[in-house]
């Protein structure tokens, strides 16, 4: 069912209505952190650089729902500005490399000794602390550190990664806002702000507990001729079909395996022997076969819906028309730009209808208004450059 809009059956603005959170700009997961608050209610303030006001400047998806400001911080008055934000606010959300908001004047310690309730999250890819604190990296190299990016491989071929989702939101953004949602909990008893330091490291090594567990228990095998996460099995891979296009298959229980067994129409196949893994390398090669002598929409009419586990590699347009996900608005379209709609669902205080991106600048006279400046300080803070 898509998000509504509040009204007076449905008076939710969102579950985290007066929550405010300052956002200092950013790219990929501190935005998409703002992205999730903002969606759930929150009043999310983008800081953005005076220097990036031009004509012409895009709306992002990532920054839907939020307003922004733009200063410059280095200045005397834009600094001033960025304090009372901050001491108007309950979070905030920063993503640079360690030690530049301490260069700036904002740092940890100087902004909670001002507002000591405040939460102070941090986003960064190594963590605050350690060898690599002071690197450049991206996803993939932190993906790869934690030894998440090694279960993706396929034999001797390299290991494959979709981009940006296993490290920059999955250990990156979700355990930014985890740790935000417990700092701010706690703080409602204790008064008491603290640092929230989300390392993307932190965080897939975290989303590895299961791998852990299984190979604690040697159900794991390191070995890919073994373990069919490794690609080797030919009940848990991706096949090509007879038009190029691709599909999914995972039954890993004995019950979802018979089932494909028999919509693949291989009965001579002792599903019993599902995981004697010396069966693999010819079984897979059958199924591999028996995929190709069909197209993906053929095999989506054969088996989806079904127990057999399947499903089409789909394009982000044909994910978008695909009918499940429809019937769920999965994605919504604003002003041209189709995105993603708010998640999780809330039944009594459902997220907020998704809006388009702000421009740079766009709230500047509006949030300086909010925190008592007069028409006159505006025109002085402009004329010093210090917002835009």
């Amino acid at each position: 069912m898509q998000q509504q809009p509040a009204s007076p059956k449905n008076p939710s603005h969102g579950p985290l209505s007066g929550l405010r959170v300052i956002e200092f700009a950013g790219i990929g997961p501190g935005p998409f952190a703002g992205m999730m608050l903002a969606d759930m209610g929150a009043d999310v303030i983008v800081i953005d650089r005076a220097s990036e006001v031009r004509a012409g400047n895009r709306t992002m998806a990532v920054q839907r729902g939020k307003r922004s400001i733009a200063l410059d911080m280095k200045s005397e008055a834009g600094q001033d500005i960025v304090w009372r934000l901050l001491e108007s606010a309950d979070a905030l959300i920063e993503g640079f490399r360690p030690g530049v908001m301490e260069r700036l004047g904002f740092g940890p310690e100087a902004v909670l000794a001002r507002s000591p309730k405040l939460v102070y999250g941090r986003i960064t890819g190594w963590g605050q602390t350690g060898p690599l604190a002071q690197s450049a990296g991206h996803d993939i190299n932190y993906v790869a550190l934690t030894g998440a990016l090694d279960t993706t491989r396929r034999g001797a071929e390299p290991p494959l990664l979709p981009a940006t989702l296993v490290g920059d939101m999955g250990g990156g953004a979700m355990f930014l806002l985890f740790g935000m949602q417990c700092a701010l909990h706690e703080a409602q008893r204790s008064g008491r702000g603290q640092v929230v330091d989300a390392a993307i490291i932190d965080g897939v090594a975290a989303m590895g507990a299961l791998v852990a567990q299984m190979r604690a228990i040697r159900y794991w095998s390191d070995d890919p001729a073994h373990n069919f996460f490794l690609h080797s099995s030919p009940f848990y891979e991706s096949f090509v079909c007879a038009d190029g296009r691709f599909v999914t298959l995972g039954a890993i229980e004995p019950a979802f395996y018979a089932e494909l067994l028999r919509r693949l129409e291989l009965d001579d196949v002792d599903p019993a022997r599902q995981y004697r893994s010396e069966d693999w390398p010819a079984l897979k090669a059958r199924v591999a076969e028996r995929i190709r002598s069909r197209t993906r929409d053929e095999w989506c009419a054969a088996l989806e819906g079904s127990d057999a586990c399947f499903a089409p590699v789909l394009s982000f347009d044909e994910a978008a028309a695909h009918p499940h996900n429809a019937a769920r608005d999965l994605f919504v379209e604003i002003e041209g730009q189709r995105q993603p709609a708010p998640a999780p669902r809330l039944s009594a205080t459902p997220a907020r209808s998704p809006s388009a991106g702000v421009r740079i600048g766009e709230h500047t006279d509006a949030v300086l208004a909010e925190l008592g400046l007069d028409e006159d300080a505006v025109v002085r803070l402009r004329a010093g450059k210090a917002c835009a």
